[in-house]
């Protein structure tokens, strides 16, 4: 089976008249290094189509597909200080989770064996009712709702973002059947996703966070796969893993303080294709170092479309303080998955 992959021109055109860090060009730098590294057309492209209201009103309340539509009669509007919207946004949004939607829709299924969204406006800072964080709509929580409808009993949500992703763990945050794992900087923009945030009282332990301190990489990012995530998803046992696959924890970022390589999220993607038998979907997310952005999608995809991510080298254990934190996430977790992890040794 193939990989699928969503890219549509008109992510490009969401753009903002001044100098802004979620710029056209990061999609621009991907493509451009997937097509030298012939990667793009050994994917089958998923067209982007608009969702519906009935997709987006899953997770979003009326008042926001107002005021997303309202932005497309002007040539501009700045709808808080970070999150901005041109008169072709609405439409670059729509498009996006409606994309994001039939390349999960196609992985559950199983007619594709897993994909990756180039996607803009990203989405996972999106709340309920309004937009922030550079994100109009949350397209992973959407995609995740529609796969919900479409039969599968559990998904899982792996937010990789340098940032927690609030809009999204407030989606499921009552939800048994979504379990959503995010390791961020901490404390740090939006200010969410504490250790202690474990989830509402017929969810817990269904959301789980890892808090870093700034300078983490492969080390820190793999030992809490290894020793949270992957032992608690097995538990739990998922359809279907989306992704939410923002590349600003990567080393070089100017918005950030992680070091991750390419060969990190490399590890972390083939790590991610044995849960829910590989069905797997990467949705981009933030990240602003273009060459950062474009080598460690490269490094994504080649694992989506089949080869082995190569020898791990570099320190195997996460620092000190990195360790404490992890400890203290396993800690937080342990009540609701007795028995299902390691204890770091």
């Amino acid at each position: 089976m193939a990989t699928g992959l969503v890219f549509d021109q008109a992510f490009l055109a969401h753009r903002a008249p001044y100098e802004h860090p979620e710029s056209p060009a990061r999609l621009t730098s991907i493509r451009a290094r997937l097509e030298k590294e012939g990667l793009f057309d050994r994917c089958e492209r998923v067209p982007a189509r608009p969702a519906s209201d009935e997709e987006l009103l899953a997770i979003h309340a009326p008042e926001l597909l107002a005021t997303v539509a309202a932005t497309a009669k002007l040539d501009f509007v700045q709808l808080d200080p970070d999150t901005y919207a041109c008169r072709d946004s609405a439409r670059a949004a729509r498009l996006a989770a409606g994309g994001l939607i039939d390349l999960t829709l196609r992985v559950g299924a199983g007619s594709l064996a897993n994909g990756i969204a180039l996607l803009r406006p990203p989405g996972h800072h999106a709340e309920s009712g309004y937009a922030m964080g550079f994100c109009l709509f949350n397209n992973v929580a959407v995609a995740a709702a529609a796969a919900r409808r479409d039969g599968a009993r559990r998904v899982l949500i792996v937010d990789w973002d340098l940032h927690h992703g609030n809009g999204t763990q407030h989606s499921f945050w009552n939800d048994p059947d979504v379990l959503y794992f995010s390791t961020h900087q901490y404390p740090f923009y939006p200010g969410t996703g504490a250790a202690d945030e474990v989830g509402g009282p017929d969810a817990l332990g269904r959301t789980v966070n890892v808090p870093w301190p700034p300078g983490c990489g492969d080390a820190e990012y793999l030992a809490a796969f290894d020793r949270l995530l992957l032992p608690i998803a097995r538990s739990f046992e998922p359809d279907i893993v989306l992704v939410s696959a923002g590349f600003d924890a990567a080393q070089g970022d100017p918005l950030g303080s992680m070091r991750i390589t390419p060969a990190g999220y490399q590890a972390m993607t083939g790590r991610l294709k044995s849960l829910a038998r590989g069905r797997v979907v990467l949705a981009l997310e933030g990240g602003y170092n273009l060459s950062a952005i474009a080598h460690s999608a490269e490094a994504c995809l080649r694992v989506l479309l089949g080869e082995d991510p190569p020898a791990e080298t570099g320190p195997t254990e996460p620092a000190l303080s990195a360790r404490h934190v992890l400890e203290k996430a396993i800690a937080a977790q342990r009540p609701f998955w007795p028995e299902t992890f390691s204890d770091l040794s």
